[in-house]
């Protein structure tokens, strides 16, 4: 079957449907999948040519809510061509783009209109697109909501780049009385500013010097903040990146009290931990800091009660020169890191050890990121009436990451030389073969998905 083409069926041993894994048949139609037979029926019985994939996995396109593009403005640093090719190849089948750190950022409605056109012709896989919340642009906020953004970003602290300025308490109430009422969500990078002492600065290139000046209080103290806020105005907040797990009570006890609040980790958090990061290895620098193991097992743990709802990959790529390698400084490195098309292998790889099972990967990386940017009657499920979107991979075999085969624009990540545990074989979007065992659709497919204001607010 030719790159590119539509797929009228596909047949596994292993079909993700609702909470089992069974031998099916899905029916492709009009883009959507339009019935799922069990596999007692035969391929002539279908009534058109069957894609068998045998025993490999077949489940739903993931969704990954939360990727830094950088076009327009930074397109040195990614690009939309090359972040949905890089998506695809890791079986994404939908991302939704931040909205920083595009010059300009997309915190207007010219400016969200400017992002679309940039993309236009670009996207191998379905785009969608958070706006920003900065001081100031509060009347934007309904404008760009009827234009389709997914919801809203928001730094609480000094964001990397200037033109996408933190907000103060000021700014949050007054965005919060612009989104009541209208189901949209905002999403927080969770980080304060606080008084902490150190007597000794440290050496800029060990990284425990860097990971002392992100201690877990910002992310305490900024979780704090948000809470109350949620709880006040009752609009739907969303605190990306979780690195450590000692907000997490604080999450619960405000979810407990009726805050319609959301948190997501991200693989590089599940992954890697402060103590095996060597000395100048800026390409493992990203805020909030990757911490230590014992709190990586926290998170973990908390993934497993369903006090984390999603594991994205914030997909945050620079030009190597800012990762300042020859210094080996990490307080001067750009801050972000790069795993786009990785997501899924390295889920599966720390994920599998520790007891989870195929359901909770479709449940974290699928089903619960496309509830947040409200996607989830399209998006994240294989049931009839969704759109066909499939990923196809063999959770048992491993593979090496190697320059030669990383698909995004800088190849520098820290997962560079690593064996992971699970191969994308194919990607199948709205029932186009888009991707197969290392080549691409010619023509990129993918669409743009403008979100329809919700009606009233709601909750995962």
């Amino acid at each position: 079957m030719e790159l590119g083409t539509t797929v009228c069926a596909v047949r596994s041993k292993r079909v993700l449907i609702g909470n089992e894994v069974c031998p099916a048949v899905i029916i492709i139609k009009d883009e959507k999948i339009h019935q799922i037979l069990s596999d007692s029926k035969s391929s002539g019985d279908v009534g058109c040519e069957v894609l068998d994939v045998g025993e490999s996995v077949v489940m739903p396109g993931i969704v990954d809510s939360h990727v830094h593009v950088n076009e327009p403005g930074r397109s040195s640093w990614e690009g939309f061509w090359t972040a949905t090719r890089a998506a695809a190849a890791g079986g994404v089948t939908t991302i939704v783009d931040m909205p920083l750190n595009s010059i300009p950022p997309t915190t207007t409605l010219d400016h969200f209109r400017e992002k679309q056109q940039e993309a236009t012709g670009k996207c191998f896989v379905d785009t969608a697109f958070w706006g920003g919340v900065i001081p100031g642009n509060q009347h934007e906020l309904q404008p760009m909501i009827q234009a389709g953004v997914a919801g809203f970003k928001c730094f609480l602290i000094h964001s990397g780049v200037e033109e996408f300025p933190h907000v103060t308490d000021c700014d949050l109430h007054t965005a919060m009385k612009h989104l009541r009422g209208t189901g949209s969500v905002l999403l927080f990078h969770a980080e304060v500013d606080v008084q902490h002492t150190t007597h000794d600065p440290g050496d800029p290139c060990q990284y425990f010097t860097f990971l002392e000046s992100r201690p877990d209080v910002m992310e305490v103290e900024a979780i704090r903040t948000v809470a109350e806020l949620c709880l006040q105005y009752q609009v739907r907040c969303h605190i990306v990146h979780l690195s450590s797990a000692k907000p997490l009570k604080l999450i619960q006890k405000a979810r407990q009290a009726g805050a319609p609040l959301t948190v997501e980790t991200t693989h590089h958090y599940l992954s890697l931990c402060a103590e095996n990061i060597p000395a100048g290895a800026t390409q493992f620098k990203c805020c909030p800091p990757i911490r230590g193991s014992i709190n990586q097992e926290q998170l973990w743990a908390a993934l497993k009660d369903g006090q984390i709802d999603m594991v994205v990959s914030d997909h945050s790529p620079c030009t190597p020169d800012l990762k300042k390698l020859d210094s080996g400084d990490f307080t001067q490195a750009w801050g972000g890191i790069s795993s786009l098309q990785f997501g899924l292998p390295l889920f599966w790889s720390s994920a599998s050890k520790r007891g989870f099972q195929l359901l909770d990967v479709v449940r974290l990386l699928s089903r619960k990121p496309a509830q947040l940017c409200s996607l989830d009657n399209k998006k994240g499920r294989l049931a009839p009436g969704y759109d066909a979107d499939l990923v196809i991979w063999d959770p048992e075999r491993e593979f090496k990451i190697e320059e030669g085969s990383i698909h995004h624009k800088n190849k520098l990540t820290p997962y560079l030389g690593i064996t992971l545990q699970g191969v994308v074989c194919a990607t199948i979007l709205r029932g186009r073969l888009i991707y197969r065992e290392g080549s691409f659709c010619p023509e990129p497919l993918g669409k743009h998905l403008l979100i329809p204001q919700r009606k009233k607010e709601g909750q995962l």
